[in-house]
């Protein structure tokens, strides 16, 4: 039987300007690929209104280039709310959903990647107390202005070998509950529906365009059980995983979109080459 073709990606968020941490990922991800010869998806993952901008988007797209990397496809994750959507339409009607009433903040956290707060080293979605889960599993139709959390099985262990970090497992009502996969409008425009969470956009964009191999940093590796459910609920396929090391400061706090003084085009305009940033990694 014929290998399949590798498909990878590079999957920054335009919510600041790319930092070293960022850079040595997408390193590694274009470097893997192109050393299997395959196929590479630039995703812009703009789903959270509030922080992303379109001169960070186009800063990434510069900053990536400036370093070499290339990509043989784009997409943009706001122009693909249908799809999430639909995703979470099929996990109601299997009863693997449910509306949720908790905070604005626990929703705020649910749209970007969990890497993204700065105060975290790991996954910082919060053990859910299960205070809006219905006793039953219970089908549903999709209402607008509403927020929605997947059911977890209960106590159960989620295992996947990781290519650099070896082999993992998490159990569910232990290190994560029921996760956010919907937030509900944030204004009052009818044709708002709301977005869906990193977990589920992600999933879906996974699939939808087949990747074969999805490399990260390690703070995302609990985020990979909470997506292997899904994955499997929505019966698509698992990819292979790759876990990058952290790049950390100086003070051994691990790089974030704060660290203004690493940040690509601060190092670009302090003089650096792109073979002076590659020798960093």
């Amino acid at each position: 039987m014929s290998t399949p073709p590798t498909i990878g990606r590079l999957a920054p968020s335009p919510t600041g300007l790319l930092h070293l941490g960022h850079a040595r990922t997408f390193f590694i991800a274009h470097q893997r690929a192109r050393a299997a010869n395959g196929t590479l998806y630039l995703r812009d993952e703009d789903i959270d209104p509030q922080r992303s901008r379109p001169e960070f988007a186009a800063a990434m797209r510069e900053d990536l280039f400036w370093l070499g990397l290339t990509w043989d496809a784009e997409l943009r994750q706001s122009d693909r709310l249908p799809l999430y959507l639909a995703a979470l339409q099929q996990l109601l009607a299997a009863g693997l959903a449910y509306p949720c009433s908790c905070s604005r903040r626990d929703l705020a956290l649910s749209t970007h990647a969990p890497h993204e707060d700065p105060a975290a080293e790991s996954d910082d979605e919060p053990l859910y107390n299960n205070r809006c889960r219905p006793a039953a599993f219970t089908t549903t139709s999709f209402l607008p202005n509403t927020n929605y959390r997947f059911r977890t099985p209960d106590h159960i262990p989620v295992s996947f070998t990781d290519l650099h970090s070896g082999p993992q497992t998490f159990t569910t009502s232990i290190d994560f509950g029921d996760f956010l996969i919907w937030r509900k409008p944030l204004t009052s425009n009818p044709s708002d529906i709301g977005l869906p969470s990193y977990q589920l956009a992600c999933v879906v964009d996974d699939a939808l365009t087949h990747i074969t191999e999805v490399v990260r940093g390690r703070d995302l590796l609990k985020s990979t059980a909470r997506q292997i459910l899904l994955q499997q609920a929505l019966h698509y396929p698992t990819p292979a995983y790759f876990h990058c090391d952290l790049m950390r400061d100086s003070n051994g706090v691990r790089l974030a979109k704060r660290h203004d003084a690493l940040a690509l085009r601060t190092l670009r305009a302090n003089g650096l080459s792109p073979a002076d940033i590659l020798a960093m990694f």
